[in-house]
């Protein structure tokens, strides 16, 4: 296991009482190496081909050759967040992943998100203006890749405002010709998590998602209804239509899509037996999910692919489509 965390952070740098400190607004992008119990500064931007080289390595759990299987999950954060809770976020995720069977590598794409409470207008901008660096910075990285003999699996994990910038990324991605023209490309598994896009933007025939659908192997929506954050009365949101992170995929969503229906098992939490800033980071309707160790397992199933949708042991069934559970004690996950 790498003893630094690994970051593609798109913030600008700016000074602060005679050091150079990250900001809040877009800059190009830096790929850091971040020693593991400090937060991200600008002194821990390393060159890209060493960073690559180093992300790949940890992608294969340490291994060194080229033809080693191994898989990395960007994580983007939505909007709101500083660094100190995007890299809280990283680190228990890559913990409780690693614990549930993941042996990748989680980096994290830090966009410029203000931590001001009625800052979401801004936020929503930053992030669209900074997707193009998912793109060119993350993306386009592993397009390359792919024209080699990589066998490394790129996954994207979406909270929030973060599953909008994915959206966008993949957009601007089909209309840059030196992405769009290396044909085949694919990421592997996309998940989001909070989603705070439209649902109705998920539609199969949606062109705000069209290139999110062709250029995945499968996207799972997480949806909890009772997130009060994207409830429409929420005046930070300033009334959008209802989120797919809060109702779910809509009807007609592409086959690639699955949506898990959180609900019944986040009502089963007891938020005080929790504590914030270890079990969770921020608000507990809209967060949740890192640092629970049974969404953990569902979603490392799920990067792992070796088990059909509808039969991951943390999901059940129902008629109204899969449910998130606490799998049964001593249950296996059928094939």
């Amino acid at each position: 296991m790498s003893e630094v965390d690994f970051v593609v952070c798109v913030r600008n740098v700016r000074r602060q009482g005679g050091r150079q400190v990250f900001g809040a607004e877009p800059g190009r992008a830096r790929f850091l190496a971040v020693p593991r119990r400090q937060y991200p500064r600008p002194e821990h931007a390393q060159r890209v081909a060493g960073w690559e080289t180093a992300v790949l390595r940890a992608a294969r759990d340490g291994s060194t050759e080229p033809e080693a299987p191994g898989d990395i999950l960007f994580f983007v954060h939505g909007y709101n967040n500083d660094q100190k809770i995007v890299m809280q976020r990283h680190r228990r995720l890559a913990r409780d992943l690693r614990a549930a069977g993941f042996r990748g590598v989680v980096v994290s794409f830090d966009w410029p998100s203000d931590d001001k409470v009625l800052n979401y207008l801004e936020d929503r901008d930053d992030a669209k203006a900074t997707a193009h660096h998912l793109r060119d910075d993350c993306i386009a990285r592993f397009v390359r890749a792919r024209r080699g003999e990589c066998t490394v699996n790129v996954h994207l994990l979406g909270h929030s405002t973060g599953a909008y910038v994915i959206r966008e990324a993949f957009t601007a991605a089909d209309e840059k010709r030196s992405i769009r023209d290396r044909v085949p490309w694919t990421v592997s598994q996309i998940a989001l998590i909070a989603a705070d896009i439209s649902s109705r933007s998920l539609r199969a025939d949606d062109g705000r998602s069209r290139s999110l659908h062709r250029h995945c192997v499968r996207l799972t929506n997480y949806q909890n209804p009772y997130d009060a954050v994207l409830k429409l009365s929420n005046v930070k949101r300033f009334g959008n239509a209802p989120r797919a992170g809060r109702v779910g995929l809509p009807e007609g969503h592409h086959a690639k899509a699955v949506n898990v229906d959180c609900g019944a098992y986040f009502a089963s939490l007891d938020e005080d037996a929790l504590e914030e800033g270890r079990d969770y980071f921020g608000s507990f309707s809209h967060s949740w999910h890192i640092g629970d160790p049974v969404f953990a397992e569902d979603l490392a199933c799920t990067l792992a692919g070796d088990v059909d949708r509808h039969w991951i042991r943390t999901r059940e069934r129902t008629p109204q489509g899969l449910v998130l559970r606490r799998p049964p004690p001593g249950a296996g996950s059928a094939q």
